[in-house]
């Protein structure tokens, strides 16, 4: 038995409709350049990377569900390589204050270290668990790197992830002050 005809054109429409809506939230949290084009946010821009963030940062939990990248938040961005600031990787990095106009942030892997921990720390890296989140879209466990405190231009955030929830954060702020003093 078929539907009638004005049934279908409304299920179709009411489908297009679904379909639409899904691509607009699915584009709602990037953010690409003016003309489009994803942000690299490296040394090919005009701004530059200026350098990892030294000393003790003023860490906060202030997310805000405002579209911007706030502390407290888990956002997508160009990393630059420790070794060669010229090249890295886009990634989930988890924001934990500001410094000047710069996100002060962590990279995110969902690489397991703990098989691993004692090799990491002999070349000074450590990684504190942060567990699963929608940062990820396979929801894979997650690790954040504590020794090491990046600089983020705030418009090359590709997307905005997740909220990590506030205890989880805040075991990884005293891992940072822990390396940071």
């Amino acid at each position: 038995m078929s539907a009638p005809a004005g049934l279908r054109r409304f299920l179709q429409h009411a489908v297009a409709a679904a379909r639409s809506a899904a691509r607009a939230a699915t584009q709602k949290g990037r953010r690409g350049g003016r003309d489009g084009r994803r942000p690299t946010g490296g040394p090919g821009s005009s701004a530059g990377y200026p350098g990892d963030f030294t000393g003790a940062p003023q860490i906060s939990y202030t997310p805000v569900e405002d579209g911007e990248p706030d502390p407290g938040e888990v956002v997508w961005t160009w990393v630059p390589f420790e070794e060669d600031h010229s090249q890295g990787k886009d990634r989930p990095v988890l924001v934990i204050g500001r410094d000047d106009r710069w996100l002060l942030a962590l990279q995110m892997t969902s690489k397991d270290h703990d098989r691993d921990a004692a090799d990491e720390a002999r070349w000074g890296r450590y990684w504190v668990d942060v567990g699963a989140g929608g940062w990820d879209r396979e929801r894979r466990p997650s690790e954040a790197r504590v020794d090491r405190i990046l600089r983020i231009d705030p418009g090359a955030v590709r997307r905005i992830g997740a909220v990590l929830d506030r205890d989880r954060f805040e075991e990884v702020a005293s891992a940072v002050r822990e390396r940071t003093g």
